[in-house]
Formats: C-alpha cells, sequence, structure tokens
C-alpha cells in the first residue's frame, strides 16, 4: 500500500465529503447557540472557553462575512485535517507509516469525531486537535532523545494552554503525565527537571483569560460544569450500563470494542509488554475514561465526554490493523471497505433525511384529504435528529412577514437558550435574540442586561405542545400580550413544529434570571412599573 498517496486520498475524500455535507445541513442546536460566541467576542462564555469562538471567526472571516452554515464550519473541518495528520505522525514514529495511516482512517470512520466533530461548531473539534498536538509533544518530551526534553515540554505547554482554552477537559492531560511519571522509572526522572513545570507554567499562562472572565462573572462556569458531574449518593448501575452503550454507539462498535479491550489488555501486562509512550497513551486514555464512568454510576452524562481519552488509544488501534492486514489482508480490507461503506452512507442518509424527509412519519392537508408524504415513515419528531436543523428560516421568514420585528428596539425570546439561538441566526444580524428563562439562559444572561430591553416590544415564540399558561407567565412582564400566529414548519407537506408567536407590547418591568426576584414580581400585587437591577 502506497501510505502516503492513501493519506492524501483520505485527506482529499474526507474533506470533500464533509465540505458538502456542511454546505446541505442546517445548523444543528448547539451550533447556533455557539454561533453567538462569535457574535459576542470575550475572553471567555459562560459554557466554554474562547477558542470554539475563534475558530469560527476565522471561518466567517475567510468567508467574507457569510453567515452561511459552511462558513461557521470550515475552521472546524480545518483542524480535523489537522487531527487527522497528527494522528499519523504519533502513530508512525512508534509503529511505521501504515499503522499511521490505519490509525487516522479510524478516527475518521468513528461515529462522533469523524461525522459530528469534525465538521460541526462543536468545541470538541479543537480540544481534538491540541489534546493530539498536546500529547504528540509530551511523548517526545518523555520518551525522546534527552537533549531536546526542555524544548519539547515547552512545546507540550503551548499545545496544553490551546487545549485549555478548547475544552476544559484539557485538566486530564497533565494529570495523566504525571500518573505516567509516577509509574514509569523513566518518567520519574522528568519530576527532577524543569520541563515539565514549565509546560505546566505556559499553559495556565495561556489559559489566564478564562480565569479572568470567571473571576469578573462569580466564577460562573467552573460553577456551571462542575455541578454538572455532581450526582447523588446511590448507585445507578441502569445510567452507567445506557452511558457504556451510548459511547459504543458514538464511537461504533467495531472501534469502541477494540479501543476497550486494548486498554484492558495494556492494564494487564504493564510490566512487560508496554513502551514508554504506549504507558503514556494509557495513562491519559484512563484518568477521564475513569472520572466520568464513575459520574455515570450516579448521574446522566453525555456520552462524549469521556471519549476524549480513548482517543490517545488509537495508535494501539492503529498498530493491530496494521498487523492483521500484513496477516490477514483481504478479510482486513474487505472489513476497512465496510466500516468505510457505512460512515459513508450514514452521512448520506442524514442529508437525504435533512433535505427530504424520507424516513419522517407523518403527512399534511392536501387536496381535501389527508395525503401521507411518501417514504418509509421510520421516525417520528421525536426520534428524527435532523429536525433540530430544519425549517428556522420558515419562522423567521413568518416573524418578518408580520413585521414584528420592524420597530427599533424590539427583540424576540423564547424559554430556551437553543430555540432562542437557532431564531437568532435565521433572523440574522440586528434582531435580537433573548432566553427569558429564570434557571437557565446559558450565555444569553451575559450577553446583554436585563433592564435594557425595558419599553421595547417582545415576540414570544412558543415551540411545540407548550401550554398557554406559559403566555400568562411571560404577560406580566409586558404591559399586554396578543397572539400572533400559529402555524406548522412542514418538509415535504408532513410536519415538523407546531410555532405559536405572540406580539409582546412594551416591557415594562426587566426579566430577572433569579429565583426569589421571579417569585416576587409574580405575585399578583406586584407594582406595575417596577424595574429590577
Amino acid at each position: 500500500m502506497n501510505v502516503k498517496l492513501a493519506m492524501v486520498g483520505l485527506l482529499a475524500v474526507s474533506a470533500v465529503v464533509r465540505l458538502i455535507a456542511s454546505a446541505t445541513l442546517g445548523l444543528g442546536n448547539d451550533e447556533a447557540y455557539h454561533a453567538l460566541y462569535a457574535a459576542h467576542p470575550a475572553a471567555s462564555y459562560f459554557d466554554h472557553p474562547p477558542m470554539m469562538a475563534w475558530v469560527e471567526m476565522a471561518g466567517l472571516a475567510l468567508s467574507g462575512g457569510s453567515d452561511d452554515p459552511w462558513a461557521l464550519r470550515i475552521g472546524f473541518i480545518a483542524l480535523f485535517a489537522g487531527s487527522t495528520l497528527l494522528l499519523a505522525r504519533l502513530t508512525a514514529r512508534q509503529y511505521g507509516p501504515t499503522a499511521g495511516f490505519l490509525a487516522a482512517l479510524a478516527l475518521n470512520l468513528t461515529g462522533y469525531y469523524g461525522l459530528a466533530a469534525s465538521m460541526f461548531a462543536l468545541p470538541d473539534g479543537p480540544l481534538l486537535f491540541f489534546w493530539l498536538l498536546t500529547l504528540d509533544r509530551m511523548t517526545l518530551a518523555l520518551t525522546g532523545p534527552e537533549e531536546a526534553q526542555t524544548r519539547r515540554w515547552l512545546e507540550a505547554g503551548v499545545a496544553w494552554g490551546g487545549a485549555l482554552l478548547s475544552k476544559y477537559h484539557a485538566v486530564f492531560l497533565p494529570m495523566g503525565a504525571a500518573a505516567f511519571m509516577l509509574l514509569d522509572a523513566r518518567g520519574r526522572r522528568q519530576l527532577l527537571r524543569p520541563g515539565p513545570y514549565l509546560a505546566a507554567l505556559i499553559g495556565l499562562i495561556a489559559f489566564s483569560p478564562v480565569l479572568y472572565w470567571n473571576a469578573g462573572h462569580d466564577w460562573a462556569s467552573f460553577r456551571f460544569q462542575g455541578n454538572r458531574a455532581v450526582g447523588g449518593l446511590t448507585p445507578r448501575p441502569d445510567l452507567l450500563a445506557i452511558t457504556l452503550l451510548a459511547q459504543a454507539g458514538y464511537l461504533f462498535p467495531w472501534i469502541w470494542l477494540p479501543l476497550i479491550a486494548g486498554l484492558v489488555r495494556a492494564w494487564r501486562s504493564w510490566r512487560s509488554e508496554p513502551t514508554g509512550p504506549e504507558r503514556l497513551w494509557i495513562c491519559v486514555a484512563t484518568l477521564p475514561l475513569a472520572a466520568f464512568t464513575a459520574v455515570a454510576l450516579f448521574r446522566p452524562v453525555l456520552p462524549h465526554w469521556g471519549l476524549i481519552g480513548l482517543v490517545s488509544l488509537f495508535p494501539l488501534l492503529g498498530r493491530r490493523w496494521a498487523d492483521r492486514l500484513e496477516h490477514h489482508p483481504a478479510s482486513t480490507q474487505r472489513r476497512l471497505a465496510v466500516c468505510t461503506g457505512l460512515s459513508l452512507l450514514l452521512v448520506s442518509l442524514a442529508v437525504t433525511e435533512y433535505r427530504t424527509g424520507w424516513f419522517q412519519r407523518g403527512g399534511s392537508a392536501s387536496g381535501g384529504g389527508f395525503r401521507l408524504a411518501n417514504g418509509l415513515g421510520l421516525l417520528d419528531t421525536r426520534t428524527d435528529p435532523t429536525l433540530d436543523l430544519y425549517g428556522w428560516d420558515q419562522v423567521a421568514d413568518r416573524i418578518r412577514r408580520l413585521g414584528l420585528v420592524d420597530e427599533p428596539g424590539s427583540f424576540i425570546f423564547t424559554r430556551y437558550w437553543y430555540q432562542s439561538a437557532q431564531l437568532s441566526h435565521a433572523l440574522g444580524p440586528g434582531r435580537p435574540a433573548l432566553c427569558y428563562n429564570k434557571d437557565d439562559p446559558r450565555g444569553f444572561a451575559f450577553w446583554s442586561r436585563p433592564e435594557d430591553w425595558i419599553g421595547h416590544d417582545g415576540v414570544l415564540v412558543l415551540v411545540g405542545p407548550e401550554p398557554e399558561a406559559f403566555v400568562r407567565y411571560f404577560g406580566r412582564w409586558f404591559t399586554r400580550v396578543e397572539p400572533a400566529a400559529d402555524f406548522e414548519v412542514e418538509r415535504h407537506g408532513k410536519p415538523v413544529r407546531r410555532i405559536r408567536l405572540y406580539h409582546c407590547i412594551h416591557q415594562r418591568t426587566a426579566f430577572p434570571f433569579s429565583l426569589d426576584k421571579v417569585e416576587q414580581l409574580a405575585r399578583p400585587d406586584a407594582p406595575a412599573g417596577r424595574t429590577v437591577r
């Protein structure tokens, strides 16, 4: 196999597939929300550090200011190409170019990294790149020639700083390195040298914008993310089982199972088999995987939280696939072809479903009778993952046609941060979108002051089967509320979501984001003209 030609082909084909998909699919809920990061430049953000916003800004600048989804995503596609090359180099240095290519191919064929973080505007794309860059530099610093170790540690510190600026999961990188240095004889010698400490200092200096932002906002981001990892005291084996199954689904079982099996084998043969680099990768992989598995025993967690640890094991998987290819070339090539075909098929099905709703059940009235749209009818509005991406432009068009946001200072708002984010992107710049939710407004609580909207008109958007009680609830903050529209967003004649619009005239008090103020304002005897600050 011509490895260089195969690598060029992998990079080219995967980039073309992702560019086509990125130009075809609408923004996901998280992406629409993350797009607001670029619209509100800051040292950091409520949910995540700022690297994701910087990647978005770079893509938008290169596109000439376009607000199309592909422009927001192109920086993430480029970063994943860099991640592919980094993993290939890291693996090839230890096991040869064939293993390097196969490790990179395996990463591209995973569900979460190959089909999501490689293209969508998510923090895991930058984290993956800087995680691999840090691992690459640490591997050379800990196991490479001694004369270049200090320089490698400085490079590792810069890379770790990039990882910290991408996602808080980066804290597991130095923890894994420290575990390796304690467990490995050669690694322990590094504890007496300045390199590791210089790397840590450089990384923390790079992370200082996040510390600065949090210090000025009551450590909101750290408290938010920390609380997400806190559960009850009663073990929940069912939650753990669901998390592990979901992790397997996110990476695909034919990749997740060999990675887990390889990790178990490596720990069992720690004294006899793993080399220095392998021991480092095992330690870096184990800590985040173990931490989030432990959390999953007590509370629900998102499946991808612990997956970044498994990325450190892809070099071992590349070696195993290379050995199998050498000894069983025909069967291995067939397996790789099937895995590649499945990934391409999933992308094709996602794009097709998004455009046509082929798998969605349902229909709409047409020609005096009920017409069931052509399709397989395997999914409904709760199980079709493409529906979150679809139809928000229809809502924005209806709002514009009704003239609800024509008045200067008028704004739209919903109860959920992701709905407000989708509408903000669909309406475009100059149409403010707010999230009126006292418990979970996310970054919307920081992007403007509540009192800025007193005296202005709002448009309440209720999505789906929200009860009318919310209209009365939000009416307490306005002079009056009038129904404006009630309609269905459709895709090829099939309903996607119900939308109700309400014109909320003259906001008289600021919407509070704290429970005590909400309860105070919600009293029937609350004074009409009072402003909450």
